[in-house]
C-alpha cells in the first residue's frame, strides 16, 4: 500500500476509489478540440436524392388523386343504390296506380264514391311524382321502340305508319331512367 493513501493504517472509501479509476482521457496536446467535420455528400448523392424526392412527391400526389376519386365513385354508388331502392319501391306501387285509373274509368250511380276515388288517385299520383316517376308523354303519337312496348300492331291505311292508336297501359320515368315501358296499340301500313 502507498503510503499516501493510507492514515492510520486504515484505507478510505475516498482513497479506495481513487484507486480503481481508470485514467481520465487526456485532450491532444495541441488544445484544439476537434469537432466532428460535416460531410460533403458528393453531387450524385444529391442528385439521386432529389430523384427520390420528386419520385415519392409524384406518388403520393397520385395516391391522393386514387383516394379522391375513389371517395367520389363510393358516394356515387351510394347515391345510385338509393335511387335503386327507391325505384324498386315506386316499380312496385305502379300495379296499384293502374287499377286505381282502371277503377276510374268505370260509371258509377254514387257520385261521392267516384269522387272519393279521383281524389285517392290524384293524391297517390301527385306523392308519386314528389319521389320521381314521370308519366312518358303521349305526344308526339308516334312509336318509340326505347319507351313504348307494341302489344298489338294493326294494318291500317287510315292512319300513318308507327302511329299510336291506342295506350293499353302508361309508361313511366324514374328521375329520368325509364321504369316501365308503355303498352300500345301501334298502326302498320301494309
Amino acid at each position: 500500500m502507498d503510503s499516501a493513501n493510507v492514515r492510520n493504517g486504515v484505507i478510505t472509501d475516498e482513497d479506495h476509489d481513487r484507486t480503481e479509476r481508470p485514467a481520465e482521457a487526456v485532450e491532444p496536446e495541441s488544445g484544439v478540440r476537434t469537432e466532428p467535420s460535416q460531410t460533403v455528400e458528393p453531387a450524385s448523392d444529391r442528385d439521386r436524392i432529389a430523384k427520390e424526392k420528386s419520385e415519392l412527391q409524384e406518388l403520393l400526389q397520385r395516391r391522393q388523386a386514387e383516394f379522391e376519386n375513389f371517395r367520389r365513385r363510393v358516394e356515387r354508388e351510394r347515391t345510385d343504390l338509393f335511387e335503386f331502392a327507391a325505384m324498386d319501391s315506386v316499380k312496385a306501387l305502379l300495379p296499384v296506380l293502374d287499377d286505381l285509373e282502371r277503377a276510374l274509368k268505370i260509371e258509377t250511380a254514387d257520385k261521392e264514391y267516384a269522387r272519393g276515388f279521383e281524389l285517392i288517385h290524384s293524391r297517390f299520383l301527385e306523392t308519386l311524382k314528389k319521389l320521381g316517376l314521370e308519366p312518358i308523354p303521349t305526344e308526339p303519337p308516334l312509336f318509340n321502340p326505347h319507351i313504348h312496348h307494341a302489344v298489338e300492331m294493326v294494318d291500317t291505311k287510315d292512319h300513318p305508319d308507327q302511329t299510336i292508336l291506342d295506350e293499353y297501359q302508361k309508361g313511366y320515368y324514374f328521375k329520368g331512367r325509364l321504369l316501365r315501358p308503355a303498352m300500345v296499340k301501334v298502326a302498320v301500313n301494309p
